[in-house]
């Protein structure tokens, strides 16, 4: 099992890698017009799939916080 140190950073990595997604999804739905946009994710698998990684790290983190209490 890993150490608490590396699930750490491996949670910051995916926190920062769907940060960064979640920010271009948004600059691409950006308006430019006055006219109605239909936005089409275009990372949603990636996203999902980090979202799921880092609730599973948070859970894991969590733990690890409560077995040394």
């Amino acid at each position: 099992m890993s150490n608490k140190l590396e699930i750490l950073e491996e949670f910051k990595q995916a926190e920062t890698k769907l940060n960064q997604l979640k920010s271009k999804e948004a600059n691409t739905a950006a308006s430019r017009t006055d006219d109605t946009i239909v936005i089409q994710p275009k990372f949603g698998d990636e996203m999902h799939e980090l979202n799921a990684k880092c609730a599973q790290l948070s859970m894991v983190i969590e733990a690890m916080n409560a077995s040394e209490d």
